[in-house]
């Protein structure tokens, strides 16, 4: 034995050992490894799901919602069993206009289009309530209709033609208006009041829309305070995707000369007199 293979009385074990070894070390904890990321998945999985939903909750509560289309009332822009979204940020940054396309709800108000019953356990109602959240399953109290006339304008029904008018102006609604309907079959005439929208759907004949609450407070309008959000694309069936712009009707400049000229004329109408008022005032002193 050589001073080579021996120290200290122990005899050195072949190179070619040591390697077969540290290999057979390293394999041994991968083959638990494959176990131990599968357990780590299925353990992870829930608190994945719970995040999603709780990020998904907080998107359709203060950015974006999906709506389920319940009713006939906007056909043929929007057709029952539809699915759309809605911006609710949109009005934050820029006023309700005439021919949006909004959801508001109706809760204490409007009776609804259609009737859904009663979850028959606490189980049901959680699932509805999910559903709802999502655009699964319609809300009860939420409607969409088309903005027409908002706060200060003069909305009426009809002139000779048989069209609406808004602040004197008439508005072409051929564009969106169900085929072989009128604009409306009941007559109307408001002054929506500040603060206020008077909605109608495009399906005139089937549609309960301001004109079927004429006799409640604000004589058909809603309360802008009432909005959810402005609806803007279609997604769902896949087919029919597409965005809901505003009509080019509602562009036309004598639709603003009220509504949004009132502030404007009842500025004037009380800085006259005021100037009126200190001219005289200031040549009596002199």
């Amino acid at each position: 034995m050589t001073s080579e293979s021996q120290e200290n009385g122990a005899a050195r074990r072949p190179v070619e050992d040591e390697v077969d070894v540290v290999a057979e070390e390293t394999q041994k904890p991968a083959k638990g490894g494959k176990n131990e990321k599968k357990g780590s998945f299925w353990k992870e999985l829930p608190v994945l799901v719970v995040v999603a939903l709780v990020l998904a909750l907080i998107i359709k509560t203060f950015v974006v919602q999906a709506f389920y289309i319940p009713s006939e009332s906007m056909e043929n822009t929007l057709l029952k069993n539809d699915r759309v979204l809605v911006n609710k940020l949109v009005y934050h940054m820029r006023d309700i206009e005439r021919g949006d396309v909004v959801v508001f709800s109706g809760v204490d108000s409007w009776d609804g289009e259609f009737q859904m019953e009663e979850p028959s356990n606490p189980v049901a109602g959680f699932f509805r309530w999910v559903g709802t959240a999502f655009g699964v399953v319609p809300g009860e109290k939420d409607y969409i209709k088309r903005v027409i006339g908002v706060g200060g304008d003069h909305v009426k029904c009809c002139d000779s033609k048989g069209r609406i008018t808004v602040n004197g102006t008439a508005i072409d609604e051929e564009s969106y208006l169900y085929p072989g309907n009128v604009p409306s079959d009941k007559f109307f005439d408001i002054t929506v009041p500040q603060g206020r929208l008077w909605v109608m759907g495009d399906h005139r004949s089937v549609s309960l829309d301001s004109r079927s609450h004429t006799g409640d407070p604000g004589g058909g309008s809603i309360p802008e305070g009432q909005v959810i959000g402005r609806a803007f694309v279609i997604v769902w069936p896949f087919n029919r995707a597409s965005s809901l712009d505003i009509p080019d009707t509602f562009a036309q400049p004598g639709l603003q000369a009220l509504g949004g000229a009132v502030p404007l004329v009842a500025g004037f109408g009380l800085a006259v007199p005021l100037v009126l008022v200190r001219r005289r005032w200031l040549g009596r002193r002199r």
